[in-house]
């Protein structure tokens, strides 16, 4: 089979396509013969600078979709041949893909493998961040960071559906912000000077809540842009900062609160809790309520040109890469 890997790390030029031997699944385990698989800023992070990578070589790709191969030993609720979605600790930038069955998760009717391949990470990360952990209420605001990429593209419309006062956004560009717009946002902010936009905005205010995966000096500008009682929720650290820290200094004058998400975090601590979520999450998309743009798609030995396109931060949407 052909897989994409790095044996150093760099730039996008160290992404190889390589022949590899088929993966069986263990105890616990499927595989997937994979049609789709998303392309996500961690993947860049791990070509990068080793963000989530054991050892080298290393073959990137966290979520897929296509059909169950084969199934390993006490796996009940996934049969050969049937269409899924998964969400995967690497390897997905292959024909086949090993996973762990409780990570993977059936197409709903109505949704097609490809629309499924931008779901396992940004639908259950965007649907968390608006409900299980911002808990946003209604008539509450909200401002997001990279409001135009796959989770703010998703945040957006979920912010919108869960009748938020206002849907803030942050981007790195005009054209980003344009898109943003048509995704649920009210208004969208550069991020130069987004804190200043947003006291602006809310008459010295502030927001209800933050949403962040940028960490550093982001996250405490976002800080300063919460109104009393505010939220602000980490899901990143795309600056690649020190980690950030925030003590009862700089919470409890205003009644502030932060906390963080991990999808990736959740499926190795909680899978229960990931299905529940993702099943929560899927239903946004079958019902409706939020559509995902899949705005570039490459075939699978172009993995270095989508990772150039999305590391050139002009990229909007979500990024496939067609494997099958």
């Amino acid at each position: 089979m052909r897989a994409v890997e790095f044996q150093e790390y760099g730039g996008p030029e160290v992404l190889r396509v390589v022949e590899a031997e088929v993966p069986e699944p263990g105890p616990g385990q499927v595989t997937v013969d994979v049609a789709w698989a998303g392309v996500n800023f961690a993947d860049l992070k791990g070509r990068a600078e080793g963000y989530r990578v054991v050892s080298l070589p290393h073959r990137p790709g966290l979520e897929v979709s296509g059909r169950i191969r084969a199934v390993g030993e006490g796996v009940t609720a996934l049969r050969v041949g049937q269409e899924v979605a998964g969400l995967v600790q690497g390897g997905g930038y292959a024909d086949v893909v090993v996973a762990e069955a409780a990570a993977v998760f059936a197409l709903p009717a109505g949704l097609d493998l490809r629309t499924a391949a931008t779901v396992p990470t940004v639908l259950p990360t965007a649907h968390a961040l608006v409900h299980e952990v911002g808990r946003l209420r209604a008539g509450e605001s909200i401002l997001v960071q990279g409001a135009a990429g796959g989770i703010g593209t998703a945040v957006g419309q979920l912010a919108r559906a869960a009748g938020a006062g206002a849907v803030y956004g942050v981007t790195s560009s005009k054209a980003k912000a344009e898109h943003a717009r048509a995704h649920g946002y009210d208004d969208v902010f550069l991020a130069d000077d987004f804190d200043q936009d947003v006291r602006r905005a809310t008459g010295g205010r502030g927001v209800d809540l933050v949403l962040d995966p940028v960490g550093g000096d982001t996250l405490r500008r976002g800080l300063d842009a919460l109104a009393a009682f505010g939220r602000l929720v980490s899901f990143g650290n795309a600056s690649g900062a020190e980690p950030w820290q925030a003590g009862q200094a700089d919470l409890a004058t205003r009644g502030l609160s932060v906390s963080g998400f991990s999808v990736l975090a959740l499926a190795g601590t909680a899978p229960e809790a990931l299905r529940e979520l993702t099943g929560r999450a899927l239903r946004t998309v079958t019902e409706g309520t939020v559509s995902l743009p899949v705005t570039a798609e490459f075939a699978l030995p172009d993995a270095a040109e989508a990772h150039r396109l999305m590391g050139g931060r002009t990229s909007t949407g979500k990024l496939l890469l067609r494997v099958a």
